[in-house]
């Protein structure tokens, strides 16, 4: 039987990704020019795709010195930004688009109401975020609240910052996760909060469940979610996986991660010229699959570089 590729068909740009890039593209149409506030993707070759199109990406230690003309339009992209950069961006000057994703607005919102009613009547509670430090998203979430929220990344540095006392185990505490994070991942990281806090109030997980203190909100997106469970079983079902993503894509590292779980012949690589002709047999079933910030094209074409290379 000869090699054979097929294209995970729930891999590609997810609705937050597909909304900020069409409004892009339709602004780009009467316009030479539009800043986007950070990239509107993380993906290389469709940052490069679209810059041919007019979209310049700047940072926010850009945003006073770009030149620009009076009016100029700033996107603001799926992941969010704090409250703080839009007052910064309409006092230059900019008309802002806002292309945050539906899904992440939620997520502010919530964040800013848990954290009213967590400091509402002199109480002193705490807001814990699932999520990677830097990450732009995250970064936005913490701005809801001006900062005052702890960001973990994983059951290790939430150990540590218990042994440090970072963490209100006395409580409440609200936890939310990023949008994009592993949902696996989360149930331990809450799991392991309610045990230590269970442990510092001397009571067993039941009857601390019943005080209230510790409430776990579910945001990680259901896009997201349920692409765990079927990318596994994508993974599962074929020889050989070749994952596309950006190298900045924290999405694509999770997904990657999970692949190679469950099926270790998994390549991760950002290009068709980053595939490599020893990587497959005479007789692979090849499964090639990518982020929520992968184009479908480029998947496309890393297709044909395999077909190609094993004619």
């Amino acid at each position: 039987m000869p090699l054979s590729v097929e294209i995970d068909s729930q891999s590609g740009f997810c609705g937050g990704v597909i909304r900020a890039i069409g409004r892009a593209e339709s602004f780009l149409e009467d316009h030479e020019r539009l800043y986007s506030l950070g990239a509107i993707v993380h993906n290389e070759a469709e940052l490069e795709r679209l810059g041919r199109k007019g979209l310049v990406t700047i940072g926010m230690d850009s945003l006073a010195d770009v030149p620009r003309e009076e009016g100029e339009s700033l996107l603001i992209r799926a992941h969010g930004e704090s409250p703080v950069t839009y007052d910064i961006a309409r006092e230059l000057g900019y008309k802002v688009i806002d292309c945050t994703c539906p899904v992440v607005l939620r997520l502010q919102t919530r964040i800013r109401e848990a954290y009213a009613a967590l400091h509402s009547d002199g109480r002193d509670g705490q807001v814990v975020i699932f999520g990677k430090i830097g990450h732009a998203e995250v970064n936005g979430l913490v701005g809801q609240v001006r900062g005052d929220a702890l960001v973990i990344e994983n059951k290790s540095m939430l150990r540590q910052s218990i042994e440090e006392g970072k963490v209100r185990l006395e409580g409440p505490v609200e936890v939310f996760s990023q949008t994009t994070k592993s949902p696996s991942e989360y149930v331990e990281i809450c799991a392991l909060l309610r045990t230590e806090m269970a442990r510092c109030k001397g009571m067993g997980e039941e009857e601390f469940e019943k005080t209230g203190l510790l409430k776990v909100n579910d945001t990680i997106c259901s896009q997201v979610a349920s692409r765990h469970a079927q990318l596994s079983r994508f993974a599962m079902e074929h020889d050989i996986i070749v994952f596309v993503s950006g190298k900045d894509s924290s999405n694509g590292k999770v997904l990657c991660e999970l692949c190679r779980n469950v099926n270790i012949r998994t390549f991760h690589i950002s290009s068709p010229e980053d595939v490599k002709r020893d990587w497959f047999r005479a007789d692979d079933r090849v499964g090639i699959c990518g982020a929520t910030s992968t184009p479908k094209w480029l998947m496309e074409e890393v297709a044909e570089k395999i077909l190609q290379e094993n004619r």
